[in-house]
């Protein structure tokens, strides 16, 4: 059977129509957002968003593609920040990228330290394991100075970052700092779960006995697993750190940022590399709707204590709704509604 003409050009114009999707989004975030976009918008709305994103993608890969459960997220963070800081004030010559990759690399080595006990024990058991990685991280930060340069007060103020003659100093340079990296991560994140681990990593997570009985060496793959995952939540953490927070400190990466990261990956979807924008978008912007509306409800006319605990029943309440009504994570209902929307004209 032989193709026609239109349905040998139908493959280049969706390429062609992909690519100039890609480059518009390239363009609205790299230079539109940047130009339009207020103080308020870039320092607290789309840094921290962008940066737990980030973390997501880092905990999806151990727990949404590898089937590792985990609750020390935020420890890995904090690893990769004061790694990053001590390397940024004793080791002043290195430039900031690779202070980021070498603090994201010594995360990853305490990752694997901490992964160790998934080699004999999953589930619930693994969860306890990871939750002494919070515990013990912030203790032994607390304790030991050297890992704050002697400083006694116990919140370290975050070097001033620079790439050559680049300052990051205003909202606008960090946004697009945080913005490059983790479109760089991101990119380095596709192209893994598409690659031989990452379908060691999904075999492993449906099932690791049919896995080792077809050759997947189990425990290398989980500890690989551990490893880039600690990695990007060791970026993530220095970045939280010092383009979002400008202090390091062990109570910046407490159990709270824990837990928030792995709603992140279980709202937007855990497997999915889009589902750690969504669950971000959700983590952040929902809260800060809520206290709108409230105000709005309200008039003022409620103690802003009770506002914040009525957000957060709130909060709490939509995602006991989300994942009831959607548990593969809001990916795969917006996957759903774009699929019904595609078919509703045939109906007719």
């Amino acid at each position: 059977m032989e193709l026609t003409r239109e349905e040998v050009a139908a493959p280049g114009r969706a390429n062609l129509s992909q690519l100039l999707a890609a480059l518009a989004l390239a363009l609205a975030v790299f230079v539109g957002v940047p130009l339009w976009a207020n103080d308020y918008w870039l320092n607290a709305i789309l840094v921290p968003f962008l940066i737990l994103s980030l973390a997501g993608l880092g905990l999806n890969f151990l727990t949404g593609f590898a089937g590792q459960l985990s609750l020390g997220a935020a420890a890995f963070m904090s690893v990769g920040a004061y790694a990053t800081y001590n390397l940024l004030v004793r080791v002043p010559a290195l430039p900031l990228p690779v202070d980021l990759l070498l603090g994201g690399a010594v995360s990853a080595a305490v990752g694997v330290l901490f992964g160790l006990p998934s080699l004999r024990i999953k589930g619930f058991y693994l969860i306890v394991s990871t939750l002494a990685a919070q515990f013990f991280v912030v203790w032994l930060f607390t304790r030991v100075a050297w890992f704050s340069n002697d400083d006694t007060s116990g919140v370290l103020s975050a070097p001033a970052l620079t790439m050559g003659p680049w300052r990051i100093s205003t909202p606008a340079s960090r946004y697009l700092f945080v913005l490059g990296v983790a479109t760089l991560l991101f990119a380095f994140g596709v192209r893994l779960v598409r690659s031989e681990l990452g379908r060691c990593w999904m075999a492993v997570r449906d099932m690791d006995t049919a896995a080792s009985v077809i050759g997947i060496p189990v425990g290398r793959t989980k500890l690989l697993a551990f490893a880039l995952s600690s990695f990007v939540l060791g970026i993530a953490g220095a970045l939280w750190a010092f383009a979002y927070l400008g202090t390091v400190e062990p109570d910046g990466f407490n159990l709270n940022l824990s837990f928030q990261i792995l709603f992140i990956i279980i709202i937007g979807g855990m497997g999915s590399i889009a589902g750690n924008f969504i669950g971000a978008a959700f983590i952040s912007l929902t809260p800060i709707l809520l206290s709108h509306v409230g105000q709005w409800l309200f008039d003022g006319n409620v103690d802003a204590g009770q506002l914040q605990n009525l957000q957060k029943i709130l909060f709490g309440g939509l995602i006991i709704a989300f994942l009831i009504k959607e548990p593969e994570g809001l990916v795969r209902l917006l996957g759903n509604l774009r699929e019904r929307w595609r078919v509703w004209p045939l109906r007719f």
